[in-house]
């Protein structure tokens, strides 16, 4: 009788540290912050992916009427023109800009160095971590009712990821939505003028990967971190000059 009490506790145990290796709410080994363009961002691990827990804001504000360009300067929106939307929910970006100009998915874009702009793919496997398309996306929410409208559908915020209900920049151009969706963009083209996005609604415990926004709407980034890159400041070590003639 002793021995069947024993089994269960030895045969569950593993299962339930492999669950807690996904969802852990956990900084990420080695890189639990990182600061970039004078603000410092959380991380968290999901799996093997390291993420920002916060939406990049990063770069020069803009009005939400004009289109963001290729000047050599970083430029965001905010949300109602607010820089103020920015501090809570991160800069809104076109995916030109998000992308610096390149096509290339998984590219770098605004993100720091040894992060880049989630791929489709990548975001897809995020969602499996999390037990699949149809509970990932109240998993990644951040509970309560500061940053999304009631009823915040499903959201537990179980893999620390902490998505924030920041609306989007729509193609009229206005910003719409705060409070009521998240939309994080992937660098996967769908087609030459659409992209690949991940909507989380307020209503929903959904994690919906689309591919119905044009490029020239501005949503949210979060950025991932290089698989094998380090985000250690390089130090340099000088000694002085001697035997100088």
């Amino acid at each position: 009788m002793r021995i069947l009490t024993i089994l269960p506790i030895v045969i569950l145990f593993p299962m339930l540290m492999m669950t807690k290796s996904v969802i852990s709410q956990s900084a990420c080994p080695g890189t639990a912050t990182i600061t970039y363009g004078g603000m410092t961002y959380n991380t968290v691990q999901i799996g093997t992916q390291c993420w920002m827990k916060e939406n990049l804001n990063v770069g020069t504000r803009i009005n939400v009427i004009q289109d963001q360009t290729n000047n050599q300067t970083i430029e965001k929106y905010c949300y109602n023109d607010l820089e103020s939307n920015c501090d809570i929910y991160g800069g809104l970006y076109q995916w030109n800009e998000m992308m610096q100009y390149v096509t290339t998915p998984g590219t770098k874009g605004v993100c720091p160095p040894g992060w880049h702009i989630p791929t489709s793919g990548e975001w897809s496997s995020s969602s499996t971590l999390l037990g699949g398309t149809s509970v990932a996306g109240g998993k990644m929410k951040e509970t309560g009712y500061s940053h999304w409208s009631t009823p915040n559908t499903g959201a537990s915020n179980t893999s620390g990821f902490t998505a924030l209900g920041g609306g989007f920049r729509t193609g009229t151009p206005q910003t719409k939505e705060l409070l009521i969706s998240g939309y994080f963009a992937s660098s996967t083209l769908a087609t030459s003028t659409n992209i690949w996005f991940v909507y989380l609604g307020y209503n929903m415990n959904d994690f919906s990967l689309l591919n119905s926004l044009f490029m020239n709407n501005g949503l949210s980034v979060r950025c991932l971190k290089d698989p094998g890159s380090s985000t250690a400041t390089p130090t340099v070590t000088t000694t002085e000059a001697t035997n100088i003639s």
